[in-house]
């Protein structure tokens, strides 16, 4: 992929669970190692929360690249993004921004205190810190902010 003109979204299905697990793995290796370090990747958990929210009906997941190895996935619903990752190889690209753009409507997310990369790409398009704080549900629980536009 050269150019964000060139993604191709399209609805996730079960079948691409596993893409989804490698590639938000993969994503959080790099941007989140500082975070999580030395802790095993919940392979096996994440893949059961990717099926569940395949299933659910309120909630829509997009995936552009390849079927075995996603250039990136998004998750949201009507109020609020649920995941957003693109491969590292591919981060400063626009990819985020113009997965972001399909998600018309939200207006809430939750972000690790953490993940300056993430903060700052959400801050420069305008969202802001909301002030509500939660553990994010994977161990050792970093705290992740809520984020609002």
């Amino acid at each position: 992929m050269t150019t964000t003109s060139e993604t191709v979204f399209r609805p996730a299905t079960a079948a691409d669970a596993d893409a989804l697990t490698a590639l938000e793995r993969d994503t959080n290796l790099v941007a989140l190692a500082h975070v999580f370090p030395d802790i095993p990747y919940p392979y096996d958990d994440v893949r059961a929360r990717w099926l569940r929210l395949l299933a659910d009906p309120e909630v829509r997941v997009e995936v552009a690249g390849p079927p075995r190895r996603l250039d990136l996935y998004l998750a949201w619903d009507d109020e609020r993004l649920r995941h957003l990752g693109v491969r590292p190889d591919l981060w400063g690209h626009g990819l985020a921004r113009r997965a972001l753009e399909r998600a018309d409507g939200v207006r809430r997310l939750w972000v690790l205190r953490d993940n300056a990369r993430a903060r700052g790409f959400y801050e420069h398009l305008g969202w802001a810190p909301t002030g509500r704080e939660q553990a994010a549900e994977w161990p050792p629980y970093p705290v992740e902010l809520e984020y609002g536009r």
